[in-house]
């Protein structure tokens, strides 16, 4: 006989794209571009509870935290956050009822091409498969999540993979083989600040402005030179963290938030001091990667 649980929180890291090869458009797709990416979890992370509720009470959502950019002005919106159309996914999967309140500690940039919503539709997809006592296997919860977007697959089990199709893809990589360990030796691993703005880049205009002048060419991320042409500031931060002695330093999938991987103490420390003192960012998170989602369950 199954337990019944109450309530599960997942902790849900950020993600960002160590490369971004952005190939042609597919109308199959929505028009969505073809990709092929590593992917690497960030350990900045959106906290996502799903309680149960009473049967026929239907769903609700609260949402908290101090940087909530749109979204604090979108709640009556509700159905169209992403944990909520994760919710209905896997009620419709699942044939359950979706009697659940949710509640999203939002940590995670907003519009900042760490996949905030993303992490925490993910989130949602891994409490409920908890909560509901589904115990299905990631393969097949990674065809739900396949449904709503590309990063979000991803996102359910985090650390490095590579990623193909729109993003939605998703081959995971052994932190033992010889893919990861060439990342490691390229810096992509360990200590990290992430240089946060007030300001969102929207996906669709990051890749409208791609269409239009392509990548730098030099650029991993093929979306770099684009997500820096809409918002500048992006570009100074990278060229001062370079500068300050980071190891890799690149925007975050279409931007504007910006990744410097430090290798020291003292490296990271300037960097910090390099950002400040220049302005390029508003706020400066200190974390590491990679990193993976954490279930709690309350029985």
């Amino acid at each position: 006989m199954s337990v019944v649980i109450d309530s599960v929180s997942v902790d849900c890291p950020a993600k960002t794209n160590l490369t971004l090869h952005v190939g042609p458009s597919h109308a199959e797709w929505g028009g969505r571009h073809e990709l092929d990416t590593i992917y690497c979890a960030v350990g900045v992370y959106d906290t996502v509870t799903a309680t149960r509720k009473a049967p026929g009470t239907g769903f609700s959502l609260n949402l908290e935290g101090a940087y909530l950019g749109d979204l604090a002005s979108s709640v009556s919106d509700m159905r169209r956050n992403h944990a909520v159309l994760a919710l209905f996914a896997m009620a419709e999967a699942s044939g359950h009822e979706p009697d659940v309140a949710l509640n999203i500690n939002k940590r995670i940039p907003v519009g900042a091409g760490m996949a905030g919503g993303s992490a925490d539709a993910a989130a949602t997809i891994l409490a409920l498969n908890a909560l509901w006592n589904l115990d299905w296997p990631i393969e097949r919860l990674r065809k739900v999540a396949s449904t709503l977007g590309a990063d979000m697959p991803f996102c359910l089990t985090g650390g490095y993979a590579r990623g193909t199709g729109f993003g939605e893809r998703i081959e995971q990589l052994d932190d033992d083989g010889d893919i990861v360990r060439g990342l490691k030796e390229r810096g992509f691993a360990g200590r990290l600040l992430v240089g946060a703005y007030r300001a969102e880049l929207r996906t669709p205009e990051v890749y409208a402005a791609f269409d239009q002048i392509g990548a730098g060419k030099a650029d991993d991320n093929h979306l770099q030179k684009a997500a820096v042409s809409l918002h500048p500031r992006s570009g100074q931060a990278i060229e001062e963290a370079l500068h300050a002695g980071a190891r890799q330093a690149f925007v975050s999938g279409s931007g504007p938030s910006v990744i410097a991987f430090v290798p020291t103490d003292d490296i990271a420390a300037a960097v910090q001091a390099a950002w400040q003192d220049s302005c390029c960012v508003d706020r400066i998170i200190a974390t590491s990667a990679p990193a993976r989602p954490i279930v709690h369950i309350t029985a």
